[in-house]
């Protein structure tokens, strides 16, 4: 369970977090829960989505649920609306639901290149305009999860690249479009967090994993806590003047030379 950040106070706010029912996302919602916000968790899964709002229940002041798919906008239109509607305005939106899988770019079907640009760069569109008729305003706060490949290419990953590059500059156009509004808009780019299904899928080895976390400048992968940590600044007052920032929250990955390349993970 996330350990709130000293001076974290979310009571009363209503955050909604799509994607938020397992991964990186779960532990941006369980942050929030132990905060005391309000929440609405969105997901595929009917089954993710229950076990996520009984796990989140226990700390979060209220917390609600909606099955459905980012792709689906009308589907999407109506959580927002429901969630609005049951928990009031809406403070802060994280938008985190994504695919992925290495494939080289030779090998990659057109169906399996849509498919990841349609969930990450269309849903994540799809959230955030969904959201904008019940955003309060002035002071919302919008979150895109994004990744390194949205900054460099990488191989076997040509779809994630396109797909995360396209919801960096939906942040930057939309915080640039409803600044004015008093939402800011922002993203975080988080490096392999540990324990997740992403990781499990990158490393064939414990060799291969302990080689990559060698080249990191601090020398560990991710945790859940560090991105959770990353949303809660960025939803704060503390960052009130931040706004169309790609926030890179990597252990120094985007420092590394060539960044981390997936090729070993094809061979």
């Amino acid at each position: 369970m996330f350990e709130m950040m000293v001076g974290a106070d979310y009571s009363g706010k209503v955050v909604f977090v799509a994607g938020g029912t397992s991964g990186i996302n779960l532990g941006i919602a369980e942050a929030y829960a132990s905060a005391g916000a309000k929440l609405a968790v969105l997901s595929r899964s009917p089954e993710r989505v229950s076990e996520a709002v009984t796990r989140l229940s226990n700390d979060a002041e209220t917390c609600i649920g909606f099955a459905a798919d980012v792709r689906d906008r009308p589907a999407v239109d109506k959580a927002f609306a429901d969630a609005a509607e049951a928990l009031g305005p809406i403070d802060i939106v994280v938008s985190g639901a994504a695919g992925n899988f290495i494939v080289e770019a030779a090998d990659i079907s057109a169906n399996g290149f849509k498919t990841v640009v349609d969930i990450d760069l269309v849903g994540t569109f799809n959230v955030f305009h969904a959201s904008l008729p019940h955003l309060r305003k002035p002071g919302a706060s919008l979150i895109a999860i994004s990744a390194p490949q949205g900054a460099r290419p990488q191989f076997g990953q040509v779809h994630v690249c396109a797909a995360k590059a396209g919801v960096n500059m939906v942040v930057r156009c939309l915080a640039l479009e409803w600044g004015p509004l008093g939402i800011r808009v922002n993203g975080i780019s988080p490096g392999l967090v540990g324990g997740t299904e992403g990781q499990k899928r990158l490393f064939t080895s414990e060799e291969q994993e302990a080689r990559f976390i060698r080249d990191l400048p601090l020398g560990r992968l991710g945790k859940n806590d560090d991105i959770a940590a990353a949303a809660i600044y960025l939803s704060s007052d503390s960052a009130n003047f931040v706004n169309g920032v790609i926030l890179d929250c990597d252990g120094g990955l985007s420092l590394a030379e060539g960044g981390y390349s997936f090729r070993s993970a094809l061979s």
